[in-house]
């Protein structure tokens, strides 16, 4: 990992005692940059990138990312061993922190390539593209899986998983306490209709207390965070951290005893405009940086009108500092109104 471990561990703090779940279409370089602003310790992953796209595709419009995101993680999409190995290699390359292989995503176009959650059902597969993977890098290799899939719903089919996985190596098992609905459910329907069952994921700790375990799904505030931190070595946020980025400001020095970075929403706004003038400088857009940010303000007068600024399809060919100006004065004018 690229930050102090040792301090952490010293301090009793697992590597992976708070992260930000891996999200499609979210959780790119901009979001994660956006991230680290608010928090320093917090483990940030990429959207999962499947073995094709990086050993047939554009490796640097997947892989590149900003030296200040670390700690980072690289989640892997994919069921062949040697390709899963070679893309470990490039992970270690390009210099990430991590390398997680997904068996946790429903989606169809998923499972057409074999891999996501229906990997739950073939766990010495598993356990061969983990070996694989353990034997082409140094990176920690871990595992982000659901606690069942369809209607097997029995507490030995996720502790059979992971002990067969475990054997092959793997350390660390991020779990999200749903089940995942390969058929009849969207992903959206993935993630709210089937039933949270932490008590199985605390369960896996007591019968695995070597192993690390973290927990995904549907945790939401800090005291939430808190109380499975009494449970299990992790918790994973998703939506909630990329809808309210704001809800990390004191992860830093509540979960970790460290400084936060930033004390106020004007401060990590005042740095977030900083990067969007350097990647509109870049002649990229900066809107498709913007977009992560837009839950900056939420729950605060005026978060509405700053929001419908920085929205508006209109200002996107102006610099970003033009349309910020235009964005805080309809958020204080909103903030006026609302007094």
């Amino acid at each position: 990992m690229n930050f102090d471990t040792e301090q952490e561990l010293r301090a009793g703090f697992s590597p992976w005692r708070l992260s930000v779940a891996p999200m499609m279409d979210w959780t790119d370089r901009h979001c994660r940059y956006l991230h680290r602003l608010i928090t320093r310790r917090t483990l940030l992953y990429t959207e999962m990138v499947t073995t094709g796209a990086l050993l047939h595709g554009d490796q640097a419009r997947h892989l590149d990312f900003n030296a200040e995101e670390h700690p980072v993680a690289l989640q892997l999409g994919g069921s062949e061993p040697a390709d899963l190995a070679a893309c470990a290699k490039l992970a270690e390359r390009w210099g990430y922190d991590e390398v997680n292989l997904n068996c946790g995503c429903p989606s169809e176009r998923v499972q057409k390539g074999a891999f996501g959650a229906c990997l739950m059902a073939e766990p010495q597969l598993v356990a061969d593209c983990v070996k694989a993977m353990r034997d082409a890098t140094a990176l920690p290799v871990t595992v982000k899986h659901r606690i069942g899939i369809d209607k097997i719903e029995s507490y030995e089919f996720v502790r059979d998983f992971v002990g067969t996985v475990a054997e092959a190596g793997c350390e660390v098992f991020i779990v999200h306490a749903r089940n995942a609905w390969l058929q009849g459910l969207s992903p959206k329907e993935n993630r709210e209709i089937p039933p949270l069952r932490y008590a199985l994921v605390a369960q896996l700790k007591r019968e695995f207390p070597q192993l690390t375990i973290a927990i995904n799904g549907g945790l939401k505030n800090a005291d939430e965070i808190a109380e499975q931190l009494t449970q299990v070595d992790g918790v994973m946020v998703g939506r909630e951290a990329y809808h309210e980025p704001w809800s990390m400001a004191q992860w830093d020095s509540r979960f970790f005893g460290q400084p936060d970075p930033a004390s106020s929403r004007e401060q990590v706004e005042a740095a977030w405009l900083d990067y969007l003038d350097r990647v509109h400088a870049s002649g990229r857009s900066w809107a498709h940086a913007m977009r992560h940010a837009l839950g900056l303000w939420n729950g605060t007068p005026g978060a509405r009108r700053w929001r419908q600024v920085w929205s508006d399809h209109r200002l996107k060919t102006l610099p970003p500092r033009e349309v910020a100006k235009q964005a805080t004065a309809a958020r204080v004018s909103g903030l006026a109104v609302t007094a």
